[in-house]
């Protein structure tokens, strides 16, 4: 098997780095000076434009949305082979994934979108969770390159449903960063330490990974290391809270959760998507972990 990589970000250098141990793989991103890193380090071959992985037999795409995939998606299709498998590991958006299918489809190829979830760790130590949207039977002919990264590969429904799946995952992100910052001020404010209240949260039915993996560390030790944009997430959420309303789905929480992103986006900027809890610190007037205020901006 043959495959392409399109996209080393922070999470897609790792898997192109694991797909190339297993397969020939062809990597391409906008940086060609990491795509000679990647090349130096994973032995892949390096691709100077992205028509140039056209002769793969997987392509595997990791943007950070659906429209960069969709701009390059006429100059690879020009030049790819009949049976090609594209499978976009972007959380991106359904509509766009039902589009690409249906090119793909009119010339007698395949796609598969499988958006991924583990973060950077999960990516580095090729143990990713990815839900799939697409045929079956096309998944089980790119389950072994998959699963050169992902741990986890759960079939979810047709094209499409592999983003729908993410985004609404990524909402219930949103939700828990957003909702444990809330009640950890008002303990807080009643003389509970945050890291008591986690203590027993974390054993008891509130728990989540918010609240087990990302605030001991980031929030109460206030080290927020950017392993995934504060505007991704509120993309992702977006997203969410979009195709909600189109189903004709009340969503008051996500669509409170999607507001509440927006204006800590336009608050912090290029933040990672855990330093949303700051936004709610600021507007406490209380910094979790700390018993000085901080002043309200």
């Amino acid at each position: 098997m043959k495959t392409a990589f399109l996209g080393l970000g922070l999470m897609g250098y790792p898997m192109a780095g694991h797909l190339a141990k297993v397969f020939p793989t062809t990597v391409w991103t906008r940086n060609l000076e990491k795509a000679e890193r990647h090349v130096a380090e994973f032995n892949s071959s390096l691709a100077e434009t992205p028509e140039a992985t056209a002769d793969a037999d997987v392509l595997f795409t990791c943007f950070p949305t659906s429209q960069e995939v969709l701009s390059i998606a006429p100059r690879i299709l020009e030049r790819a082979k009949a049976g090609l498998i594209w499978v976009d590991c972007t959380s991106g958006d359904p509509a766009s994934a039902r589009l690409l299918s249906n090119m793909l489809e009119e010339r007698g190829m395949h796609f598969l979108d499988a958006p991924v979830s583990g973060g950077v760790k999960g990516a580095i130590a090729g143990q990713l969770t990815t839900m799939i949207g697409g045929e079956a039977q096309v998944l089980e002919s790119a389950r072994p390159a998959l699963e050169t990264f992902a741990a986890k590969i759960v079939h979810v429904g047709g094209s499409g449903a592999g983003m729908a799946v993410k985004a609404a995952n990524q909402a219930l992100l949103g939700v828990n960063i957003l909702a444990l910052t809330e009640v950890l001020l008002g303990l807080e404010k009643q003389g509970v330490s945050s890291r008591a209240a986690l203590d027993v949260i974390n054993a008891s039915s509130g728990r989540s990974n918010v609240s087990q993996n990302l605030f001991p560390e980031r929030v109460l030790g206030r080290a927020f290391p950017n392993t995934f944009a504060l505007a991704l997430m509120t993309k992702d959420v977006r997203i969410a809270a979009q195709s909600l309303r189109e189903q004709g789905i009340p969503a008051p929480i996500v669509g409170l959760t999607e507001n509440l992103l927006e204006i800590a986006l336009r608050q912090l900027g290029d933040v990672d998507h855990v330093a949303a809890a700051q936004m709610l610190e600021v507007w406490a007037g209380q910094e979790l972990g700390h018993e000085e205020l901080i002043s309200s901006t």
